[in-house]
């Protein structure tokens, strides 16, 4: 079988109750179909209930809460919206101080809809470009941010979307940006292939075997 282009990348979608059920569902799934490692991360244990636009909808089991959970256990974060996911999430020290280690690491993360409620919160938005639900734009206005009406908006290691209608485009943009992010730590923690020492006179050769020496000498003797 292929390896998906988030192999082994870990993410965690910061979730309370009252979350838009398909800002979590539709993204959790392209991003397990690509080989990402996902943990429900929210204020309580046991489950968390989701929206469905007015209706009730389904229930998700919380992996870890954001008390146990640590920012840099994980690559990258999904913040989704929901009138009142966001609502709860940005009342919550834990979890604006969770949100808040992504950034400052620089670690890539994709919200939508009401969910930039939490970067708001967090003191985060000054200075960014993003798309968001358009009720909240004052907000992003307000904190000193740029609201753009716009399917994608990607500065920096934010990726946003207005609505779940750019669902599509979101999902796009979300796991081009946790790949190349995911890319970019891979390299940072390549070792460095071993290049062995070749003397190309007889200088070199002396100065070699002297080297070789000293070495053996640090080495301890096998038991």
């Amino acid at each position: 079988m292929r390896a998906g282009r988030l192999q082994g990348l870990k993410v965690a979608m910061l979730v309370a109750d009252g979350f838009e059920q398909v800002e979590v569902t539709r993204p959790l799934k392209a991003l397990i179909r690509q080989g990402a490692l996902v943990d429900i991360v929210s204020l309580h244990r046991g489950s968390v209930r989701g929206m469905n636009l007015m209706d009730a909808g389904i229930k998700l089991r919380v992996n870890r809460t954001v008390d146990e959970a640590r920012p840099s256990d994980y690559d990258a974060l999904h913040i989704p919206g929901g009138f009142i996911n966001p609502d709860l999430l940005r009342q919550s020290e834990r979890a604006r101080t969770f949100a808040l280690a992504f950034d400052v690491a620089g670690k890539p993360i994709s919200t939508l809809s009401h969910g930039p409620w939490v970067l708001v919160s967090a003191g985060l938005v000054r200075g960014r470009r993003l798309a968001a639900w358009p009720g909240i734009q004052d907000d992003i206005r307000n904190a000193g941010g740029t609201w753009v009406d716009a399917p994608l908006v990607h500065d920096g290691n934010w990726v946003s979307s207005r609505s779940p209608l750019d669902l599509l485009q979101f999902e796009r943009g979300m796991v081009e940006l946790f790949e190349t992010a995911h890319r970019r730590s891979a390299r940072a923690v390549r070792p460095k292939p071993f290049t062995r020492y070749r003397p190309t006179s007889p200088l070199g050769f002396l100065l070699g075997v002297g080297l070789h020496a000293v070495v053996r000498r640090a080495l301890p003797a096998p038991a």
